[in-house]
């Protein structure tokens, strides 16, 4: 007796291993490159989205954005060559924010490589350094093995982008089907009980210890955690740049944020501190300042470095306390713990929370133009609101007085790529569409991707976009300001009006002129629902919180 064998396209047991591993959207721009797998998704309507973009380098922006707020991998299908180019600006962003994403590329057909065919690339050449696995599926048997291979690899230690080409004819090719995959869970690493018993000796022997929280791969359990550990050994807790989110910064513990130009009584915090507790960030250019906050090799402050990876730690900066665990394993085991020096640093934390509150104010910054903005989003959005920021001098003034207060609550490029905002508040209303969802953008940074409004008008989205309008890319001015006074060269910029271009893709627009028509605009919004858009001019006299060119 024979059993007969059932046969699948290779293009439909492709999506069946999303469908598999819980993967519910995918973001891209379609492509001829891989027809089979858009003819697939037709038939799995009903599980998984297909959010079609304008511009490839927004879908993977999206993506990345999912991935930050679900843990599992975002998924982005683009076409070869422009479009794979073009998605690069997003897989950059997601290698250095350690996201999982998987970036599906359709590739040219197997019989024409090496001819430079019509968009011929070499993935594994191009994304070698921006991912942590590339790979073309030659062979359309092996598709679930390479699938489950890059969901494992995007996931674990350290998160990341994995890049897998798709040649076209390959897609065609009729296999047997295999038994489905189990669904992926994330593998966790659980810290050493005697670098964990070195770290509680540390922290008894020090005077002003500080923790450093940071980097991806958190998870809400991570996160609650994180703020028990905090709590119970009276230790103050910072983020690194652009990961706010990590701890409700109401929160007693919470001291505030390293930055490009770090605050004052942080370095000053940083400097003095003997035990510094990094839990999860690289300690990157950002938040070190250039690596002179902290010195390398050797750290004037005892460094206990936690990492999801190994060969993470110690690339920098050698820490005289390693832990390789994924920060969730990590603070579930510090959480834990007794009280190892009862009140010993209750003065000090008390001291540096009282410093964050003053420059949370926003009358620390008397007359600025744009912080009363961000302090009236802080005290009338949910605490779940999300907000999605590229890059540009106007996050200076949202990550100084906007106050995060639950995870995910931040979605910011550490990569500094302008142009993430809209993307990124796509892929976030499009993944948790309960929650209230908002793109800030400079000027600069809206227009590199500002077609996504056509994006989010034809999904009928919710979110709301707040440009700030200096009419030029203000970091760079700064900068030259700096460098070269009285010299400005290619930083101004001719707009054109925003509410009326907001309004030709069907949004509802507004330009206000005051902090009173603002506040009525974002209740409007906020009631009215669907894409809303809300234009800021900005005194052009101002270069950051309080720092005017004069």
């Amino acid at each position: 007796m024979t059993t007969s064998k059932t046969t699948v396209r290779a293009a439909d047991h492709l999506v069946d291993q999303l469908v598999v591993q819980g993967i519910d959207q995918v973001f891209g721009v379609p492509g001829e490159s891989y027809l089979p797998v858009l003819d697939a998704l037709h038939d799995q309507q009903d599980k998984i989205r297909f959010v079609t973009f304008r511009q490839e380098g927004g879908a993977a922006m999206a993506a990345d954005a999912y991935g930050k707020l679900t843990g599992k991998p975002g998924v982005c299908m683009v076409t070869r060559g422009p479009g794979a180019t073009n998605a690069s600006a997003g897989v950059h962003i997601a290698f250095q924010d350690s996201t999982p994403m998987i970036l599906f590329i359709g590739q040219i057909a197997r019989s024409m490589t090496e001819r430079e065919a019509f968009q011929e690339i070499d993935y594994r050449r191009m994304f070698g350094q921006m991912a942590k696995w590339v790979a073309e599926i030659d062979d359309a048997s092996r598709i679930q093995e390479f699938v489950t291979r890059a969901i494992r690899t995007a996931t674990s230690g350290r998160p990341g982008p994995v890049v897998l080409s798709l040649p076209e004819d390959m897609l065609y090719d009729m296999i047997e089907q295999p038994a489905p995959p189990a669904p992926i869970s994330t593998v966790r690493f659980q810290p050493a009980p005697d670098a964990m018993a070195q770290l509680q000796s540390r922290i008894v022997k020090a005077e002003r210890p500080l923790i450093m929280a940071g980097g991806g791969g958190w998870t809400p359990k991570g996160i609650e955690a994180l703020a028990r550990f905090a709590k119970k050994q009276d230790l103050p807790v910072t983020a690194s740049f652009r990961s706010q989110a990590l701890m409700n910064n109401e929160h007693p513990n919470y001291v505030g944020h390293f930055s490009v130009g770090t605050t004052p009584y942080l370095a000053d915090a940083l400097a003095s501190t003997d035990l510094l507790i990094a839990i999860g960030p690289r300690l990157g250019e950002m938040t070190t300042g250039g690596y002179t906050a902290i010195k390398s090799p050797i750290p004037d402050q005892a460094l206990a470095h936690i990492f999801p990876a190994g060969e993470e730690i110690g690339r920098v900066y050698e820490p005289a306390i390693s832990l390789v665990s994924d920060t969730e394993s990590f603070c579930l085991a510090a959480a834990e713990w007794d009280p190892v020096a009862p009140g010993k640093f209750t003065k000090r934390l008390t001291d540096l929370r009282a410093k964050y509150v003053a420059f949370n104010d926003p009358s620390s910054v008397e007359g600025d133009p744009l912080a009363p903005y961000f302090a009236h989003m802080a005290d009338v959005l949910p605490a779940d609101a999300i907000l999605c920021n590229g890059a540009g001098n106007y996050s200076g003034w949202l990550h100084r007085f906007y106050r995060y207060r639950a995870p995910g609550s931040q979605l910011a490029p550490t990569s500094g790529s302008m142009g993430y905002g809209l993307p990124g508040a796509i892929g976030a209303a499009a993944t948790i569409p309960e929650r209230e969802v908002y793109a800030i953008a400079g000027d600069g940074c809206f227009m590199m991707t500002s077609q996504e409004m056509a994006t989010a008008v034809h999904h009928n989205l919710n979110l709301t976009v707040i440009v700030i309008d200096n009419g030029r890319y203000g970091t760079i001015r700064a900068h030259q300001e700096r460098e070269f006074p009285d010299r400005v060269s290619g930083t101004m910029l001719t707009n054109p009006d925003f509410t009326a271009f907001a309004q030709s893709f069907g949004a509802s627009a507004i330009k206000v002129e005051d902090l009173d028509a603002f506040k009525s605009a974002l209740a409007e919004a906020r009631s009215r629902g669907g894409v809303n858009f809300i234009e800021v001019p900005l005194d052009r006299s101002y270069l950051a919180p309080g720092k005017q060119l004069s």
